[in-house]
């Protein structure tokens, strides 16, 4: 590839005019030629700077509201001639083409527009042409030209030039040309997408996928393994958006169980009470409301107080000082909430490697979003688990129905349950998890876990039994024979919710009549893997 070359000749167009004058004088003052159109051109004027308009190159000027103004063989045979190439350049030469050796656009904020809900056909008239086929010319023809797609990269640029006095290296281009086709692949992506949503396409033939870097990680989830954070630009409340106020940084673990904690929590109205969840890889270790923030943790805590050990607490509410005084007084790993006062702030400034996460509010667990997991070859792509059941979803299908205080926990149960690695068994006495069982081969295994760290958390708080007793039962997918449902009655289980849908149904109905037990059926189920 071509060595050193030096920049004589710009076309800027960009939709984001943030930082433009400034780059514009410093090319300027450096002898660059600045073309431009539209708005882009009346901000350099306005500024003072000579500028060219493109109407002037191509002999054309903007037609059908600015949709055509750049797709011309002045412009793409500026960008894509090759310089060392001498039927190249005689064909510049007859044509009158000039060489454009930096092309500078981003392009119009369709992501932004479809963010803001705009209707179908603004949407559609903020799709870019011109913007990615100048860049995708540009980038092709690296070994000449720079293409700048990223504001960020404004001062990179400058600073490459001035190190080669007005010229820049192939590295710098070729790092820019891959930017630029990355910027252009997103776009697509975001396009093509939302297009598939507006047809309502379940499986489009071909999809595409983008993100954006917001952190490179020190290792992935061991030490061997390299790692980055991507945000999709959906802007859904959580760890992507949340301002991190103190702490070191998070960890590709971290972020993933901050993650798993907050989509839990969310799933408690703060309009209706304070709810507190904590996790441990990725799974609740206890799971609370309460008359108070403070209340609800303890709850949580209490539920297993070894595995919320260097957890991750996450919060509906604002962080509150008595709750953040509670929090403080074990090793946590990250907090995340939806604001925090001044006080709490204060007692949380003193343990210098938490990390304290806030948010602008949470996220709606029912919006519905698409899910992806890589398998070998492929991915896998599914609708992101937004089942909601209420009380009036459900069906009383044993002689003894619940009573109104067990509901209650029956449906705290539910939306715990949910969010428990399969198999799952939660118990939950008095909107709080007492034992939890996850990630198991068998649902009969996982409710021996989930009775044991009940009889711990007896032995803990000095109880006098276990706290399973009297608890209602959640399980993520039905029983497939009474043996898991009863173990949870001698774990002291006294109502059980349960998707249904087994061959032997009625079979486990039996057993749960037999050991006098209330249960209720779903009719969905929320295995998660």
């Amino acid at each position: 590839m071509t060595e050193l070359l030096p920049i004589r000749r710009a076309l800027i167009s960009v939709s984001d005019k943030t930082g433009l004058i400034d780059l514009a004088k410093a090319l300027s003052e450096r002898g660059v030629e600045l073309l431009s159109t539209g708005g882009s051109a009346k901000a350099m004027r306005d500024a003072g700077l000579e500028v060219k308009d493109v109407s002037e190159i191509t002999g054309f000027p903007e037609m059908m509201d600015g949709r055509v103004k750049t797709l011309h063989p002045k412009v793409h045979g500026g960008l894509l001639a090759l310089r060392d190439n001498d039927a190249h350049v005689a064909a510049m030469e007859e044509h009158g083409i000039g060489g454009i050796d930096l092309l500078v656009v981003n392009l119009y904020p369709f992501e932004a527009t479809v963010a803001a809900g705009a209707d179908y056909d603004t949407c559609i008239e903020n799709i870019d042409i011109g913007g990615p086929a100048m860049i995708r010319a540009a980038a092709k023809n690296a070994a000449f030209v720079n293409v700048i797609v990223d504001v960020e990269d404004y001062d990179a640029l400058l600073g490459d030039m001035d190190q080669h006095k007005g010229a820049t290296c192939p590295k710098f281009r070729r790092k820019l040309s891959q930017k630029a086709y990355a910027r252009t692949a997103a776009y697509d992506a975001a396009v093509s997408t939302w297009m598939a949503e507006q047809l309502e396409l379940e499986t489009p033939k071909r999809r595409a996928f983008a993100g954006e870097l917001k952190q490179t990680l020190r290792y992935g989830e061991n030490s061997h393994q390299k790692a980055a954070f991507y945000t999709d630009g959906s802007g859904r409340p959580g760890v992507a958006t949340a301002t991190q106020l103190q702490g070191k940084e998070l960890s590709y673990n971290n972020i993933n169980d901050t993650d798993a904690a907050f989509e839990l929590v969310s799933e408690f109205d703060p309009a209706v009470s304070p709810a507190v969840a904590i996790i441990k890889h990725a799974n609740p270790c206890g799971v609370a409301v309460g008359t108070t923030l403070v209340e609800a943790y303890q709850k949580a805590f209490d539920c297993d107080r070894t595995s919320a050990f260097g957890g991750i607490v996450a919060l509906n509410q604002p962080l509150d000082a008595d709750t953040a005084k509670k929090i403080v007084e074990i090793f946590t790993e990250v907090v995340i909430a939806p604001g925090a006062s001044e006080e709490a702030k204060e007692i949380f400034a003193a343990k210098k490697n938490l990390r304290l996460l806030l948010t602008d509010g949470l996220p709606d667990p029912r919006q519905p979003i698409t899910a992806y997991k890589q398998v070998a070859g492929g991915v896998l792509v599914q609708d992101k688990d937004v089942g909601y059941v209420g009380k009036d979803d459900l069906k009383v299908v044993t002689k003894l129905a619940p009573t109104d205080a067990q509901m209650e926990d029956l449906l705290f149960a539910w939306k715990v349950a949910k969010h428990v690695k399969s198999n799952a068994i939660v118990y939950v006495k008095g909107g709080a998890t007492v034992g939890v069982g996850a990630g198991q081969m068998s649902r009969l295994d996982s409710a021996n876990v989930a009775a044991s760290k009940a009889q711990r958390m007896a032995d803990e708080l000095g109880m006098d039994e276990s706290p399973a007793k009297g608890s209602a039962v959640a399980s993520d997918a039905f029983f497939p024979f009474a043996d898991g449902l009863l173990e949870a009655a001698a774990a002291g289980g006294t109502c059980v919710i349960q998707p249904g849908g087994s061959m032997r149904d009625e079979e486990v109905i039996k057993a749960a009549d037999e050991a006098g037990l209330a249960m209720v059926f779903t009719g969905m189920r929320h295995f998660r893997h």
